[in-house]
């Protein structure tokens, strides 16, 4: 498994596509894939917006970092970085925001490599 982190608009999955030569038809987009099309897809866009839908539909995402792996261990994942601004006033949005960061900290702890793009550069975290 691969993850492949970092801000909105980063150059995350130009890089991803290139990197590991992913074609657009290959991925799976957060914003409206099945759970089942994750784990049958080459990789995954926009993942944090999975986990946003997921929550809003009362899912449960405890074990899904093991489910993913054990369902697709060579998916790509991409995902923006949530967490570095201000504490969002709203409920749902701090749940999600602390739901976001611990599955994708069991992914990253899952992962052979994660990856952070900044301003399109890409800086390895973990290479197993």
């Amino acid at each position: 498994m691969k993850f492949i982190i970092g801000g909105a608009f980063q150059g995350k999955t130009h890089y991803a596509e290139e990197k590991y030569g992913i074609s657009p038809d290959e991925w799976a987009d957060g914003q409206d894939c099945s759970r089942n099309e994750i784990y049958h897809s080459r990789g995954v866009m926009h993942f944090h917006q999975f986990v946003n839908r997921s929550l809003q539909n009362g899912d449960n995402l405890e074990n899904f970092a093991d489910e993913l792996l054990a369902k697709n261990p060579d998916i790509i994942i991409v995902s923006n970085e949530l967490g570095y601004g201000i504490v969002p006033a709203d409920n749902f949005d701090r749940r999600f925001r602390e739901a976001d960061g611990r599955i994708c900290t069991e992914i990253a702890s899952r992962a052979d490599e994660v990856i952070r793009i900044v301003c399109g550069i890409p800086v390895v975290i973990k290479k197993v």
